[in-house]
């Protein structure tokens, strides 16, 4: 009997079946990530390094097709409009974080008012993902409408697959209602992205939407797009940002950046720090993040370790969920809102929308507590357990440190860096440490995500792609997708907290295959 949910799931596969797609590919450079991450971590620390260098690297031959979005930015800021900034997920975290680096002095003549940054769910996604928002155009549509989004305004639109329907969403809205044409930003070649998707050709064939490609190939770990995918979009609104005044300088500040971030900058230091906070994981412990000048930094690298890795997401005020296995503590916020309010630099943005306000809503949002209260309840929650504290911030020279356990480390040559160029440097690095961590504990399989999160279509998809490479691999092949996807929705429909999906759907399958008990 085929699972009941099986037959809608077919229906719609044709839609986010994408792994063809080079952010969906297995990068043959880390095919033995996870092996390496566990036997050899300097060796692992150098070869994330160099997925970064390497994307990096294809990056700034595109920084030239920026100059138009450096030039709009600076025309509606300078013509009294908004730029609106839209994402979801990893491209949702990056656009808020960048409308926070704009009024921190990236972009001239940025306020609350002009700059708005916001992602598939509102604020209260950027903990939690919220699995109704990511596949709905219409929200799109609506969020953007909601924050007042006018004719005189410009949308810039990242999706690191190009195939987002919330993002292209936003997109063909503001195509029809202002006059500044939107951008839209994504990491795939465009004639893939065409064959796969059709709401992604749809876009690409629209003249009102200006498309900017950042391909860079595969991710460090398959479709993980919150690393290279993700701080190339970063990198490329952040550079217009910056350079809105003097757009031919983009691949002149790019490229000084780029050398400083991976080839000046010493990343071996991230070995000492990754084997401890891996084995405090092992012993029972736990870890608190204290992320001084890199809030927003921290909390999205953190807060991404939950979905990507199936891990015990942060946990809620007036819930008895169980402890994270790491927090983030905000110092010197008196409640839950002061402590959104000192992450954000502004009054949040939650969703009050109807029977989803208990995800979106203002209380969804403020039950995750960072707080000095949020941290009683906390060490309540560990019942006496190991907890750790993770600092990381700046000295008095304005130097970055990592600290941890008896491990201090302060980078050289970080003192005095701008706002941006700083937070991808330690957005790279805590990629490349929460990864490597994820690595050691046994969360991914070679470079394939083994404790994927399988709750929305792409996920799925992207669940049942890995199921089957890993039947190949093993067993010298694999059941239909058919089969595979009836397999894994048995499996997900009885999967308990902290279980691998991709590994329970393939030993039943194997099970099946060889016919044993």
């Amino acid at each position: 009997m085929s699972h009941p949910e099986l037959a809608d799931f077919l229906e719609v596969a044709g839609d986010f079946q994408l792994g063809s797609l080079d952010t969906e590919r297995p990068n043959p450079l880390t095919k033995d990530l996870s092996e390496l991450s566990r036997e050899n971590l300097p060796s692992a620390v150098d070869l994330l390094k160099e997925v970064d260098r390497r994307a990096l690297r294809l990056s700034a031959t595109k920084m030239s097709d920026l100059v138009p979005l450096a030039e709009e930015i600076r025309k509606t800021i300078d013509g009294g409009g908004k730029v609106f900034l839209c994402g979801c997920g990893a491209t949702g975290r990056l656009s808020i974080s960048l409308e926070i680096y704009a009024r921190r002095g990236l972009l001239r003549g940025a306020t609350e008012k002009n700059v708005i940054g916001f992602m598939a769910g509102g604020d209260a996604a950027l903990i939690r993902s919220i699995e109704r928002f990511e596949d709905r155009p219409d929200y799109g549509e609506r969020q953007l409408s909601e924050l007042g989004f006018g004719g005189n305004d410009l949308l810039i639109a990242s999706t690191e697959g190009g195939e987002t329907p919330f993002v292209i969403g936003c997109a063909e809205m503001a195509a029809r209602q202002s006059r500044r044409s939107p951008f839209f930003l994504y990491c795939n070649p465009d004639e893939v992205l065409a064959r796969s998707a059709e709401r992604s050709r749809r876009v690409l064939e629209n003249p009102s939407i200006q498309k900017i490609n950042l391909s860079v190939g595969p991710m460090a770990l398959s479709g993980s797009t919150r690393m290279q995918a993700s701080t190339v979009l970063m990198a490329a609104i952040g550079f217009s940002m910056m350079c809105s005044d003097e757009p031919d300088k983009i691949r002149q500040k790019f490229d000084a950046w780029r050398d400083w971030a991976v080839e000046q900058c010493d990343w071996s230091f991230l070995s000492d720090f990754i084997e401890a906070e891996s084995n405090l994981y092992r012993e029972g412990g736990f870890v608190l993040y204290e992320p001084g000048d890199f809030d927003i930094a921290v909390l999205t690298d953190t807060t991404e370790r939950s979905p990507t890795f199936t891990l015990t997401p942060f946990e809620r005020v007036g819930e008895s969920e169980p402890p994270s296995r790491c927090f983030l503590h905000i110092s010197e916020a008196c409640s839950a809102y002061e402590a959104w309010r000192k992450i954000l630099d502004r009054e949040p943005r939650p969703l009050d929308w109807g029977d989803l306000r208990h995800l979106t809503g203002s209380e969804a949002l403020t039950r995750f507590d960072f707080s000095d209260a949020g941290m009683e309840q906390r060490e309540a929650r560990l019942n006496g357990a190991r907890q750790e504290v993770f600092r990381i911030g700046k000295d008095r020279n304005g130097r970055v440190v990592w600290s941890f356990q008896n491990l201090h480390r302060e980078l050289e040559g970080t003192e005095n860096v701008d706002e941006l160029q700083i937070n991808l440097l330690v957005k790279m690095l805590l990629n490349t440490h929460s990864t490597l961590i994820m690595g050691r504990l046994g969360r991914y399989e070679g470079n394939l995500m083994s404790y994927v999160s399988a709750n929305n279509f792409k996920l799925i998809d992207r669940a049942i792609r890995y199921v089957r490479l890993l039947m190949e691999r093993d067993c010298g092949g694999a059941p239909s997708y058919e089969d595979t996807a009836h397999q894994l929705l048995v499996e997900r429909s009885k999967l308990q907290p902290d279980e691998p999906i991709v590994l329970k759907t393939v030993a039943s399958l194997r099970e099946k295959m060889t016919g044993s008990d």
